[in-house]
């Protein structure tokens, strides 16, 4: 009788445990259409001077999240400091972002380069952290860009809040960007 009881109870709680890893690997999820909160976040002062607005609009799933993202510039002060409108320079250059969230690494290519992005869970599935090493050419010569974000859901699911830190030629770079859902 005890070691059927032993055998049960061992049983039982390999079952929690792999339900618990289970729940733990999918991790927060961050879809939906997300407006940029400006006020609330903390810009590079060239950055904040240019950028009035900005959405996310992020599909997930088990496997892959991919971020679509529109910037709305002053006008004259779009990427490279011509035009307005939709532009870039936020979080990756203005393309779209897919990641992987099994762990392995997304390899995008253009023509001026790659960039290697891998995801993984923090915190019990909480946080979602996003590693990306870009290796560019330009006229000016070449250069490599390393950016660490990490992504957490506050406000019971209605404030996205991603923390980014970025090396580059010019020295690190850290700010906060903070979205509400729309």
């Amino acid at each position: 009788m005890k070691r059927m009881l032993l055998v049960g109870t061992v049983f039982a709680a390999l079952i929690a445990l792999a339900v618990a890893t289970s729940a733990q690997s999918k991790g927060a999820n961050f879809a939906g259409t997300w407006a940029l909160d400006k006020a609330n976040s903390k810009l590079p002062q060239m950055m904040a001077e240019r950028l009035q607005g900005g959405t996310w609009m992020i599909t997930q799933d088990d496997k892959q999240l991919t971020r679509e993202q529109k910037l709305d510039m002053a006008e004259g002060a779009g990427p490279g400091g011509g035009g307005g409108g939709r532009g870039g320079g936020m979080m990756g250059g203005g393309g779209p972002l897919t990641v992987k969230l099994d762990g392995s690494e997304s390899v995008a290519e253009t023509p001026r380069g790659k960039s290697t992005t891998k995801a993984q869970w923090l915190d019990g599935g909480k946080i979602l952290e996003i590693k990306t090493v870009t290796n560019a050419s330009t006229p000016q010569g070449d250069f490599t860009l390393t950016s660490a974000e990490h992504w957490e859901l506050a406000d019971g699911g209605k404030t996205l809040k991603v923390h980014r830190e970025q090396e580059t030629p010019r020295g690190k770079q850290e700010s906060t960007w903070v979205f509400t859902k729309k």
